[in-house]
């Protein structure tokens, strides 16, 4: 794999000739941050070797180089997802590429199912921490020593110091946010009541089909991590009949504003 990441670094510095030291990682109903980016480059992802293309509605499918308050940043709109057929290494590849970029802290963004009851339709979490339920791991294979270490700490797999400074922004915009532990499973379905039960009951707070792999290969690479989520449905008995991925992609667009100045605020500040 590495001589891949090396072969696509090469392809997009010839073509874009950037630094980025932030990375965004934008999920469904997340895409439109790329308007608060003075963009650079515009580079799809079906003209970048060895990537994968995004086949998920509300995923547009491109890599955006630019800056934010003279932060310069890359942004993948659009993710990758193991429940498309992609192996871990492929849902995972950019992830490896933005580091051999430069990139030293990656932002993900996601929309879940809340399972605590404390949670509302629209709520954004700042994750501190997740459970991997997913069938296969990222790490999983002969390790390769110029990535990172074969046996990765995840004491800390969510700056806590990012997590610090955007409460801190968060307190300043007026913006409520919650703390949540997210639970990765392997998707495409939405979870029953009694998966959502189960999550419950395994100690998290909301539930999603992503995030959890990037964030793994994000640590294996020593990058500082931040993770977002939008709340897009409730696990409950009564509500979870009308779940669809129209109703996901509304909700988080709804949120988006809040998010978006959120993280925007966060590469500005940290």
């Amino acid at each position: 794999m590495w001589e891949q990441v090396q072969q696509t670094v090469k392809y997009i510095k010839d073509k874009t000739d950037f630094a980025p030291k932030y990375g965004v990682i934008l999920g469904s109903g997340l895409g439109g941050f790329a308007d608060d980016i003075e963009i650079e480059f515009t580079l799809p992802y079906n003209e970048i070797p060895n990537f994968p293309v995004s086949t998920v509605e509300g995923h547009k499918g491109a890599l955006i180089f630019g800056k934010i308050g003279g932060q310069t940043v890359v942004a993948m709109q659009g993710r990758f997802h193991y429940y498309e057929g992609y192996s871990m290494q492929e849902v995972t590849f950019p992830v490896r590429v933005m580091k051999c970029l430069g990139v030293e802290k990656l932002i993900v963004s996601n929309a879940s199912g809340g399972v605590n009851s404390f949670y509302r339709v629209g709520d954004i979490v700042i994750i501190y921490d997740h459970i991997n339920m997913m069938p296969e791991h990222p790490l999983r294979g002969k390790n390769d020593e110029r990535f990172g270490p074969r046996f990765v700490n995840m004491g800390e797999p969510y700056s806590r110091k990012m997590i610090s400074k955007a409460k801190e922004i968060a307190r300043a915009q007026g913006v409520d946010v919650k703390d949540g532990i997210y639970l990765g499973l392997q998707g495409p379905t939405f979870e029953t009541l009694s998966e959502y039960r189960m999550v419950k009951i395994l100690g998290a707070d909301c539930v999603g089909m992503s995030t959890v792999p990037e964030v793994i290969v994000a640590r294996h690479m020593d990058m500082e991590v931040f993770g977002i989520s939008v709340i897009t449905d409730m696990g409950e008995e009564g509500t979870i009949d009308a779940v669809s991925h129209d109703e996901v992609l509304m909700a988080a667009k709804n949120a988006e504003p809040k998010v978006r100045a959120l993280i925007k605020e966060l590469i500005v500040r940290y």
